[in-house]
């Protein structure tokens, strides 16, 4: 799965390697060159100053201040004072928080692990949606980052590469196996979403002490004969699951299912041919 993010149209300079942004530019090709940085020729050294920290280390303090703070709390300033910086010299390294988040992003992406291609194709598969899933629980800022018009970088297109490497050779068309890995992603995403959410309510009070504040009076006044099928499942998950919902053992029986109906349909022209 691939994030991707919009950008300001502030004027600031493309970066080399290593450095600082350098002066003009469009907005597009700016942010470009610095999620592509890597591939830019080393940077000369010039007059002035030597840089206090490099693009990389500008990334990883946001990242790492995501992850404590929450999305909300990363901003130029914040991650400058991360840094022990002033907020306008992190400007020669980023233009703005949308740039950042793309950088941010891209780096995550980079960090998943290849899947071993000695797997069967279903355990392959299933590598996909956990990965995304795992990442996301890692990283719940995510969720707050759009995933339309993607600003590719090479962290998400390596994952990209790494996805389609797991399903090529499962008798899948070029089309399918994009599909395959964006049903497995999204499907990943909405649970992973479910799960956090859960995770920061539990955080506060625990489902249990929920329950004993609320459950009494529910009982009290819900005509249980108006909903049959509703109490008599709800008391039976209610009592495997010791909490309102069990994302993870969703997940699992979500995945397994997923993966069923994608396997028995790798021959078929469903899976093959159509769009």
């Amino acid at each position: 799965m691939v994030y991707g993010v919009s950008y300001q149209r502030t004027p600031y300079r493309l970066c080399s390697r290593g450095g600082s942004l350098s002066e003009s530019a469009d907005p597009a090709r700016q942010l470009l060159t610095l999620l592509w940085r890597e591939y830019l020729p080393p940077r000369r050294r010039g007059r002035g100053p030597k840089q206090a920290v490099s693009v990389d280390a500008v990334v990883a303090a946001a990242i790492a201040l995501a992850d404590r703070d929450g999305y909300a709390k990363v901003s130029i300033r914040t991650v400058a004072a991360e840094l022990g910086l002033r907020p306008m010299s992190l400007y020669t390294y980023v233009p703005s928080k949308e740039a950042l988040t793309a950088l941010m992003a891209d780096a995550v992406a980079e960090a998943d692990a290849p899947i071993p291609p000695e797997l069967p194709v279903r355990d392959r598969m299933a590598a996909i949606a956990r990965q995304v899933r795992a990442e996301l629980l890692a990283h719940p800022w995510l969720l707050e980052v759009s995933p339309w018009r993607m600003v590719l970088g090479p962290g998400r297109m390596r994952r990209y590469e790494r996805q389609l490497a797991a399903l090529d050779g499962a008798g899948l068309s070029d089309l399918a196996m994009d599909r395959v890995v964006a049903v497995l992603s999204e499907f990943a995403t909405g649970n992973a979403r479910m799960a956090i959410a859960g995770s920061r309510a539990t955080a506060e009070v625990s489902d249990a002490e929920w329950w004993a504040e609320h459950g009494p009076t529910l009982t009290e006044l819900m005509p249980a004969d108006l909903f049959p099928l509703s109490s008599r499942v709800g008391a039976a998950v209610g009592e495997f699951y010791q909490a309102p919902a069990d994302p993870a053992g969703a997940f699992e029986y979500g995945l397994a299912r997923l993966l069923d109906g994608i396997l028995a349909d790798t021959g078929s022209r469903a899976v093959n041919t159509e769009p």
